[in-house]
């Protein structure tokens, strides 16, 4: 099951995408794709329904992210061997963790506009996972039973503040529209293994990133075990997963986004974001 939210910015309905892939209005059933709609039981009655008895979105809605405002949107940094290499930074002991400001979600295709004085922001395409039932002190074998589903982030990142400067990951990683999420929330009985999805960035046409989930460091059932030990996740929390190799960052030499530039992310079986670079 694929749920999205549409329509303009701060006024999202929830929705649900049909077989035929035409997006339909769930907002006769729920109010948001959140809180108790996204536990087991909540998922389950929206399996229920057979969409095409829905009304559908208006042609070419805009998506917003496929859930709303989290308590917490958290990142995990270095996650994959050969981007840690391509930083110049070791292979991290145990996960490396940190805040994106839930003010940076923006939608799957929204512009990401440039911070004041950014001079290096760059891209990351990732997996996400979203929490379906609260999560504290989760055992390794429960750990897939609080994923409400997985969705595409990109990680967009001031590399000066986030590195430079004073070094601070959250400056570097929380600007608005620097963390785009969706086009959908795919459930979890959807993704057979999501340590087995293929990646990809594009740059105005260009491949930069080929990657996998499978080359994660620390693998989805590891982070929730790992981060439910010291901080209580609640249904619509976003946790990112970190990036394979070919950053801008790593590039001879640097290479980092501008206005005019075009970024297209794709995660396999989680569809596609598509967004456009502009200046502040």
């Amino acid at each position: 099951m694929k749920l999205v939210r549409f329509g303009p910015s701060g006024s999202e309905k929830p929705g649900i995408v049909a077989a035929d892939g035409s997006i339909r209005d769930l907002s006769s059933v729920v109010d948001d794709i959140s809180g108790a709609v996204l536990s087991p039981a909540g998922l389950d009655r929206l399996r229920a329904i057979d969409p095409t008895t829905l009304p559908a979105a208006p042609a070419g809605a805009r998506l917003g992210s496929c859930v709303p405002m989290p308590y917490n949107f958290l990142a995990v940094g270095l996650n994959y061997a050969d981007h840690a290499a391509e930083s110049g930074m070791p292979i991290p002991k145990e996960p490396i963790l940190f805040n994106k400001a839930p003010t940076s979600i923006s939608g799957p295709d929204d512009d990401v506009v440039l911070l004041k004085d950014s001079a290096k922001s760059d891209w990351e395409v990732e997996l996400a996972f979203v929490i379906g039932t609260e999560a504290f002190n989760v055992p390794a074998e429960k750990a897939l039973d609080h994923i409400a589903g997985y969705c595409i982030c990109n990680d967009v990142s001031e590399r000066f503040w986030q590195i430079e400067s004073t070094g601070q990951w959250v400056k570097g990683k929380s600007g608005p529209t620097y963390g785009p999420v969706g086009p959908w929330l795919v459930t979890g009985d959807e993704i057979a293994d999501p340590q087995a999805l293929a990646m990809t960035l594009d740059l105005n046409g260009n491949r930069m990133q080929t990657g996998s989930t499978e080359t994660m460091i620390f693998g989805v059932v590891e982070l929730i075990a790992y981060i439910s030990r010291f901080m209580k996740l609640v249904p619509g929390d976003i946790i990112t997963t970190g990036t394979p190799p070919g950053v801008g960052m790593g590039m001879k030499p640097p290479v980092f986004l501008k206005a005019g530039d075009e970024m297209v992310l794709t995660v396999e079986g989680l569809g596609q974001q598509r967004q456009k670079v502009v200046a502040a």
